[in-house]
């Protein structure tokens, strides 16, 4: 009988662009893929009967989006400027989001190919509010592999 394993809980998420922390933020979701589905009839040629087959059809990889607190690190909006200017070429970057413990430890680590930042959202603001400030990113790419 295989032994037990608890779920691992994440107190943060890093990204990490080209090997550098570049933020950490407090949600991320959408880290997967998806491969369409292709209905297909299929005529048996002994009974006559008609099936249909679920074949697979087109991969895709969903976008992920990021959220943290407004912080004076600037590489995301850096990030993302590039890609506003027409640079795509130099956007496209290899990434990782990281999974860390409420030691700081590294729990869980996915890596992203050919990633660039296709929407980023500043803070709603309010004078009156006293809720922290938050932004989110999405990031879009090329293939996710979770590594640890």
């Amino acid at each position: 009988m295989p032994e037990r394993e608890d779920p691992l809980v994440a107190f943060k998420f890093g990204l990490e662009i080209e090997g550098k922390l570049s933020g950490m933020f407090n949600s991320v979701s959408g880290i997967g893929s998806e491969t369409e589905v292709v209905s297909q009839k299929v005529v048996n040629s002994d009974t006559g009967e008609t099936i249909v087959r679920q074949m697979p059809g087109r991969l895709t990889w969903t976008p992920i989006t990021m959220k943290r607190g407004v912080t004076s690190n600037m590489d995301i909006w850096k990030w993302r400027q590039s890609v506003v200017e027409g640079k795509i070429g130099d956007a496209r970057t290899n990434c990782s989001i990281i999974a860390y413990s409420q030691e700081n430890k590294e729990i869980a680590r996915w890596n992203l190919e050919n990633a660039w930042p296709s929407k980023v959202v500043g803070p709603e603001m309010d004078a009156g509010s006293t809720n922290y400030m938050i932004e989110d990113v999405t990031i879009v790419h090329e293939g996710v592999e979770r590594v640890s």
